[in-house]
């Protein structure tokens, strides 16, 4: 088998808005800290002061940190500001696609920060460059703002935002208001903050946590919210369609202090492990968790069964985004540099090893050869989702189906890969019961093929197509995007 050594999928990023406070432009760079989680390809942040002035803006390659230094910080003036960290999945890596976009229009400017994936992007391009629109990059995000843009007598506005297919919760900000909005099926969160008497929007809630501002509520799927010298006001432009949130926030995405639909994500994960050692308990000595997203599934499982739990896998959190690649002198060198091993605490022992998922399965090996080299007598996998086995077209970066472990392999067949004494999923049945919400309320067509927004026939070859183009983004020697 020859699966990439990349582990864990990707969202497609984070966004964050201000409207109301002197500071606005460092509360959302403090935000995007929050949620740089979501996003570690590019950082941006655009402000404003009043209609009478350009909006100010600030983007570039990096983390957070990196992308913006003090200097940069005091040029972003403005009561009102949007700000969005990335990881791409529908446009190249690089400078000119990072967000927020800006454009000029009839109507004033507008900007765009954009968390998810427009399944008819192809098609709205079409007819817009048909009719004149000038493209600047290559990402669906921009379609919105050239959607608004357009004369109200030609579609143009909010009901604009009807045209749209897919995953997409956006905050925008135009000469006089902030908006936030989340489609008819709510892949992607998106919440409502307060904090001086200004309002906050953000992807999660924990963004929420750090600024000292106070939780409101969640966006409603197909809710458009219009923020202003006014207050705020709520209009509803979109069809009604099924809930369709993606439970991956549950699974590995959202931070485990954020709530998501009134939950918090940590007690799910918690549930996802107790559920996970119900279906598939084990004869064990210790349980250990994969740092940092499947800690909460391991505490879990381990108070199910009456297990120890011991974080026996250690994390550098200070690995740099990039570093030097060591092409033979240190096998397995991307793995390891991340996990070290505490060997006293699992020779001997019969072990089980909790993550959240296995996507392409090389990483999952290598932890469970590393185990058998310090001496564990036993190792059992225990997974906290189901098998992947289709790819995403919502926002999330999983493969191709050829490269998806599942998909390609049966339970044994992975054990056998993986070189494990045993292997346990959670099912979908567990997955969504820990979730204490109704069945019907997710999209879960990674694990089951069920899409609940049908898209073009080409835009899955678009979709792998970028992915392949982000990937040869990549030195292979270094592992810095060239």
């Amino acid at each position: 088998m020859n699966f990439s050594t990349h582990h864990k999928p990707k969202d497609e990023c984070g966004v964050f808005g201000v409207f109301g406070h002197p500071d606005s432009a460092l509360l959302t760079y403090y935000g995007l800290f929050a949620l740089q989680h979501r996003g570690q390809e590019s950082a941006g942040i655009v402000s404003a002061k009043g209609s009478d002035r350009a909006f100010m803006s600030h983007k570039g390659m990096g983390l957070v940190s990196q992308v913006f230094p003090m200097e940069e910080l005091d040029h972003l003036t403005g009561t009102r500001a949007i700000g969005h960290v990335r990881y791409s999945t529908t446009g190249s890596s690089n400078k000119k696609n990072a967000q927020p976009f800006v454009v000029d229009t009839a109507r004033g400017q507008l900007a765009v920060a954009h968390n998810g994936n427009l399944v008819n992007a192809a098609a709205l391009r079409t007819e817009l460059e048909a009719r004149g629109s000038i493209f600047q990059t290559t990402v669906d995000s921009e379609i919105v703002l050239h959607l608004l843009a357009q004369p109200r007598g030609t579609g143009g506005g909010l009901a604009a935002l009807r045209r749209l297919e897919g995953a997409f919760s956006i905050v925008l900000m135009g000469e006089h208001e902030i908006i936030g909005f989340r489609d008819p099926q709510g892949f992607r969160p998106l919440c409502i903050g307060k904090v001086d008497g200004a309002y906050v929007l953000a992807s999660e809630s924990c963004a929420f946590d750090l600024i000292h501002a106070e939780f409101i509520r969640d966006v409603e799927p197909g809710e458009v919210v219009i923020i202003d010298s006014n207050g705020l006001r709520s209009e509803w432009p979109f069809k009604a369609a099924r809930s369709a949130v993606c439970i991956f926030e549950y699974v590995y995405f959202a931070r485990p202090d954020s709530n998501v639909g009134g939950v918090n994500v940590s007690k799910v994960r918690v549930e996802m492990g107790r559920e996970l050692a119900r279906r598939h308990p084990v004869e064990a000595d210790l349980v250990v968790p994969v740092p940092d997203s499947g800690i909460f599934a391991a505490i879990g499982f381990a108070e199910e069964l009456g297990i120890p739990y011991y974080p026996a896998f250690v994390r550098n959190h200070y690995i740099g985004r990039t570093f030097i690649q060591p092409t033979q002198l240190i096998r397995d060198f991307n793995v390891r540099v991340k996990l070290n091993l505490i060997r006293e605490a699992v020779e001997g022992k019969r072990v089980v090893v909790v993550d959240d998922s296995i996507v392409r399965g090389t990483t999952a090996r290598t932890r469970v050869v590393n185990l058998r080299e310090n001496g564990a007598k036993e190792v059992h996998m225990r997974i906290s989702c189901p098998p992947h086995k289709h790819a995403c077209y919502y926002g999330i970066d999983f493969p191709d189906p050829e490269k998806l472990l599942a998909n390609q392999c049966t339970h044994e067949e992975i054990c056998k890969y993986l070189g494990a004494d045993s292997i346990g999923y959670l099912d979908v049945e567990g997955m969504v019961k820990a979730t204490g919400r109704p069945f019907n309320e997710f999209c879960m067509a990674c694990f089951n093929g069920d899409y609940p927004v049908p898209f073009d026939a080409g835009f899955d070859k678009l979709i792998m197509e970028k992915r392949r183009d982000n990937a040869r983004l990549l030195d292979p020697d270094t592992n810095r995007l060239i």
